[in-house]
């Protein structure tokens, strides 16, 4: 683990603490029980790359360590909404809120805004958090493998499939990407952002894409900016991908996720 994920992991568990004093398990439990069913997260990506060609998760988030404050008139609605318009297959809301200023509010408030199935992307580290995320309405859930130890990443997708939710389990390295395939899932989502140095490279994808069996489904993330480099990556077998600072520093949403998709052909 980097020095800054374990940062981020140690106050992260400092935070469920808290929050497990302030709204007790069993209220969360209660409130995730009584949330809409999920929308099928992972057959929505299917459907789209059917349909058109490529899978598309846009991303929904204020700021990032490494990028700072990215929009300035950030309304979650507005985008989600932005980002169904122009073609996209699902969303990814930002809910942690130390290194990315995200907030409970933003994925509810996008998910309600549109019709698109919604990931909850956090720092995943206990099953609370997972009951958490189906209280607000997720309806998938992102297992950073990087963050935790196999048995902890079992333990999260158990309880995520309890609820009725999809997977996405995020990867680095060829190890990572191993022990990821221990796990039942599909959907396996490689970073191509170095976690040590922050640098991306889209390689990365092509690299550990050679590992991935037939059955599962390979999402590309960080580092896309261009059509060229979706049309890149789809070389290396990647039919949905993870965007988001890309996009959401465009005046106009709809029209830039348009643009990055409308060149697409579904395939043969």
């Amino acid at each position: 683990m980097s020095d800054i994920l374990a940062e981020i992991c140690a106050r992260k568990r400092e935070e469920i603490s808290a929050a497990k004093t302030a709204r007790p398990l069993a209220i969360v439990e209660r409130e995730a029980a009584t949330a809409g069913a999920p929308r099928g997260f992972i057959k929505a990506l299917e459907a789209k790359v059917k349909s058109s060609g490529y899978g598309l998760i846009a991303e929904i988030k204020m700021a990032s360590p490494s990028g700072g404050m990215i929009r300035p008139d950030f309304d979650p609605a507005d985008i989600a909404r932005a980002y169904e318009q122009g073609g996209a297959a699902c969303l990814s809301a930002l809910t942690d809120a130390p290194y990315f200023k995200g907030d409970a509010k933003h994925l509810v408030a996008a998910r309600a805004a549109c019709k698109l199935p919604v990931l909850r992307k956090d720092f995943m580290l206990d099953p609370y958090q997972v009951a958490e995320a189906r209280a607000m309405g997720a309806d998938c859930i992102l297992l950073i493998l990087a963050a935790m130890t196999d048995i902890e990443a079992a333990n999260l997708e158990e309880a995520a499939t309890g609820f009725g939710m999809d997977v996405l389990a995020e990867v680095h390295d060829r190890d990572e990407m191993k022990r990821a395939l221990q796990l039942k899932t599909r959907l396996i989502g490689v970073n191509n952002r170095n976690l040590k140095t922050l640098k991306t490279d889209l390689a990365t994808t092509a690299e550990l894409a050679a590992l991935l069996p037939k059955d599962r489904i390979l999402v590309s993330e960080s580092g896309i900016a261009a059509a060229s480099d979706l049309a890149r990556l789809a070389r290396s077998g990647a039919r949905c991908f993870l965007i988001g600072e890309s996009l959401l520093r465009q005046q106009d949403i709809a029209a830039a996720t348009h643009a990055l998709l409308a060149p697409v052909q579904a395939p043969a």
